[in-house]
């Protein structure tokens, strides 16, 4: 390359640099950087350091390690004592030194895997680590009066598997220059004859498929090793199909026919909805089982903790084999902070979770005795939860554009526009402030000529909708572009026959939050719709009961908690006689509901007053009759004060008024169950599990009764009747 004076500067000061102490663990980082322009301005981006790798490399593989070497040295010391006391020549010596042989042959001739290697960053440290433990036992033993031995753990326990060549060829890299510098540092380095040997168990290869010959897909194969460690890819489970396969390498979507394949191969084993890094959860724990591996520890997003994620933790959970966890740690990845869980599996009486001794892990990373990822979906709470309406184009339009067609004149079918036109909520609108959404609704039922008939929507998505959804790839939703993806009819008929208000809560959000909207509103796909509308179920919805259930069983998002209809309502055992099943009407004269929806009456006003403070808005009725009024600031000053009132902003400030009516509303809560009213939030979880399971088999009985519990069903009936 041309050189100017500037360039041969630069060359001299990075030559007179001591290039022996590099870091061989910044490699991968810094490689990926330069190849990659669009990366480039995260050169300086943080790598995985030293600690939070040795967070897996330390339980799963150093510690049966050193716990082996302890029982070893034990031997040895016994050996050596009566080898001193009966001379040089006893035989005692010849048999400590076997001993040591043996426990160096196994540090030598252990299999480490890491099958998404990337870089080498795990197997590095993992060789570092081996190599400590080597050198701290041949010490010990010369302590002893034994001979120096030269270390023999080397390069050739790492095996990984990595897609990207050149991140495979970087893996390589890393190790050869962390086995050198290892010698040299303690002293031990003596320049072999070849002084990089060969690495040929680092494969480039795919980890969790392999394309056949014949253009066919089967499942990769992984070689029988001592222990498997590693950072598989980070990639959600809706995304896979555009999603990458190496983080390491370049960008390349996974793509429809590896998806498909992959969910093939992997039918009844890991959910089509899992993450792509559950795959290889499942691949470590298959080899366990087949004794192929003996221990694991792998690193996962958060969301492992939850939803289809989780099942692949369930079984080896439900063995008691997961014996190290930190559910909730911070990652650099790409230069950006992720949410992690550590998860060590396999072999080992001790079990520690985000760094204390406890006696179990559950599937969902806690250390609560009663597993509550255990829990069942309850008959009784179904049919009342509900996913929002999933638009699928540009449906949703400003408040000034609905209200314009509100005023239009009535349409030739004879219809007002108001027929279809709701106003709108996402999350966004529930945990900051409303931003006046409406959207247009045309249904499920109706006709493209029947729509076309509402002139001003029509024409609004005829030009907004129409050509994005003629790109779809599903019939039904390229065909009645008109129309939502998922208008969800099962939601509208839960609430618009009897309902004049309903419950939403946002899917995904920091703090489990619960708003009355009115039945003229349409909420969004990133909300999930609660069909009731007594002040009870409100309350028991906002106990730190209920909210610390639905964060223990729902999934998580970084550090945003995820809430979903099946696994965190439908689970939910409301108290006795105050079930989602049960009309509200039922049960209003009863003393426990009565106290829970008074104070959770109390709590909602309390809340609005703060979000709506009256000396700071003004009510105004909207354009046509049915919707809600609209809520609008006084003047400039007041809008600008209103804008920090948001329910994330109250709950992240949790004045001390906040504090006490949710207390208040805990109190009520317990009592309906029938706990003590200061009862801790773990021991109400024990609770909760024990009324879900007992319910849920319940439930099963009467599904399918047999002749004696029909018997004793009918006695219990007459008995009840007779009194």
């Amino acid at each position: 390359m041309p050189l100017d004076e500037g360039d041969l500067g630069l060359l001299v000061a990075v030559g007179s640099m001591q290039w022996a102490e590099i870091d061989p663990s910044i490699f991968g980082t810094l490689f990926e950087r330069f190849l990659d322009p669009a990366k480039r301005a995260q050169i300086g981006a943080h790598y995985t350091d030293a600690k939070k790798i040795l967070q897996i490399v330390d339980p799963v593989v150093m510690r049966p390690l050193a716990a082996e070497w302890a029982e070893a040295k034990e031997r040895i010391e016994k050996l050596v004592s009566l080898a001193q006391e009966r001379g040089p020549r006893a035989k005692e010596w010849a048999k400590a030194e076997e001993e040591r042989g043996r426990f160096v042959e196994r540090l030598a001739s252990l299999r480490i895997l890491d099958p998404a290697c990337g870089s080498g960053n795990f197997l590095y440290m993992a060789l570092q680590r081996v190599k400590d433990l080597e050198f701290r036992v041949n010490n010990e033993c010369e302590k002893l009066g034994l001979k120096a031995l030269a270390p023999r753990a080397g390069p050739e326990i790492l095996h990984g598997i990595e897609i990207n060549r050149l991140a495979a060829e970087i893996a390589r890299t890393t190790i050869w220059i962390g086995d050198i510098q290892w010698g040299l540092k303690h002293a031990l380095y003596t320049r072999p004859e070849p002084v990089l040997r060969k690495l040929d168990q680092i494969e480039c290869r795919d980890a969790v498929l392999e394309q056949r010959p014949d253009g066919s897909f089967g499942e990769a194969q992984w070689p029988t090793v001592d222990f498997i460690i590693g950072n598989p890819p980070f990639l959600g489970g809706k995304v896979m199909r555009q999603g990458r396969r190496s983080k390491s390498g370049e960008a390349a979507g996974l793509g429809d026919e590896y998806v498909n394949a992959l969910f093939t191969v992997y039918e009844g084993r890991v959910a089509a909805e899992a993450d792509f890094v559950c795959y290889w959860f499942a691949k470590a724990w298959e080899a366990m089982q087949a004794q192929r591996a003996s221990r694991a520890g792998l690193v996962a997003t958060n969301s492992i903790r939850g939803g289809a994620n989780r099942r692949v933790l369930d079984s080896i959970a439900g063995e008691g084999r997961i014996f190290e966890a930190w559910s909730d740690e911070p990652w650099i990845i790409e230069g950006a902070a992720v949410r992690v869980s550590l998860v060590g599996f396999g072999n080992d009486g001790e079990k520690h979770l985000d760094g204390q001794s406890v006696q179990c892990i559950n599937a969902d990373l806690t250390g609560v005795i009663g597993d509550i990822t255990q829990a069942k979906q309850l008959a009784e709470n179904g049919g009342v939860a509900f996913m929002g309406d999933t638009k699928g184009g540009a449906f949703d339009v400003p408040g000034d554009l609905a209200r314009a067609w509100l005023r239009a004149p009535i349409n030739p079918n004879g219809r007002p526009n108001r027929d279809v036109l709701n106003p709108w909520v996402n999350g966004l609108d529930l945990t900051r402030r409303p931003r006046d959404m409406w959207i247009v609704d045309f249904g499920w039922t109706i006709s493209e000529k029947e729509a076309a008939f509402y002139e001003g929507p029509f024409a609004f998505i005829f030009e907004n909708v129409k050509p994005e959804r003629e790109k779809n790839r599903r019939d039904t939703y390229r065909l009645n572009w008109w129309r939502h993806m998922e208008p969800r009819p099962a939601m509208w008929e839960a609430i618009r026959p009897s309902l004049v208000r309903y419950i939403v809560t946002p899917r995904v959000s920091k703090h489990r939050l619960f708003v009355w909207v009115s039945c003229t509103v349409c909420p969004d796909s990133a909300t999930i719709a609660i069909a009731r509308d007594d002040d009870t179920t409100f309350g028991i919805l906002h106990s730190r009961f209920h909210e610390a259930w639905s964060l223990r069983l729902g999934t998580s998002l970084e550090d945003r908690p995820r809430y979903t209809p099946t696994t965190t309502f439908e689970t939910f055992p409301f108290p006795e006689g105050l079930t989602p099943n049960i009309p509200a009407a039922d049960y209003a004269t009863d003393p426990r509901a009565i106290r829970i929806a008074t104070a959770a009456k109390k709590f909602d006003d309390l809340r609005r007053n703060w979000l709506n403070p009256p000396d700071l808005i003004r009510i105004e009725p909207e354009v046509a009759p049915g919707y809600p009024d609209r809520i609008l600031p006084k003047d400039a000053d007041a809008a600008k004060k209103l804008k920090e009132r948001t329910l994330t902003n109250l709950y992240n400030q949790r004045p001390q008024w906040l504090a006490d009516a949710h207390e208040a509303l805990d109190r009520a809560v317990a009592a309906a169950h029938g706990w003590p009213e200061a009862i801790s939030t773990e021991a109400a979880l024990e609770k909760l599990l024990a009324l879900n399971l007992a319910r849920r088999a319940r439930q099963q009985s009467r599904a399918s009764p047999t002749g004696a519990q029909r018997a004793k069903e009918s006695i219990a009936f007459a008995i009840a009747a007779a009194r």
